[in-house]
């Protein structure tokens, strides 16, 4: 009797415990993370460079309503970006010691400036300070026949990193 009484209250403590920790998880963000890196493979050990970004869509704007030229953006949505760098690297010309910079670029007509920023954990670029800016380069635009929906990074087979939204593609040499 002893056994099945300590039974029965066992599996209701179980059974109403699991109810008072029940967790609610909210819906999918509007503008998902992703994460693009160079090279590809799956190893980490041999990454060079990730970028861990938010991925806006125009659904019916334009991307400078989004990303206005001459204005400091966030590179993506939410969070201002990440870019890791595994080993020291050039960006656009100058030397870039290894470790994890906020990315801001300031999107033009022709090009676009890419900021490497030393405060991390920014939520879009509305704490940006310029005091602490690690390096600015400046990466080329160009306009391509396909249009993105969302924003996207990629990396060439070079390592070059490209930015693309509507359009617009900005790319940025970086090398090892």
């Amino acid at each position: 009797m002893k056994n099945v009484f300590l039974l029965t209250f066992l599996t209701l403590a179980l059974v109403f415990s699991t109810e008072a920790t029940a967790q609610k998880f909210s819906g999918l963000d509007k503008s998902p993370a992703d994460i693009a890196s160079y090279p590809t493979s799956y190893r980490v050990s041999d990454k060079a460079v990730r970028v861990i970004y938010s991925r806006p869509q125009l659904k019916g704007r334009s991307l400078s309503e989004l990303a206005p030229a001459g204005k400091v953006w966030r590179t993506g949505a939410n969070e201002a970006a990440e870019i890791t760098f595994y080993k020291d690297a050039t960006v656009g010309g100058k030397s870039v010691k290894a470790g994890t910079y906020s990315l801001f670029t300031i999107p033009g007509d022709d090009e676009w400036t890419v900021i490497l920023n030393s405060n991390l954990n920014q939520w879009g670029a509305y704490s940006y300070d310029s005091a602490a800016d690690v390096v600015r380069v400046t990466a080329k635009a160009s306009t391509d026949g396909e249009s993105l929906e969302a924003f996207s990074i990629a990396f060439t087979d070079d390592g070059d990193l490209v930015m693309g939204w509507g359009t617009t593609r900005a790319s940025l040499a970086i090398s090892q």
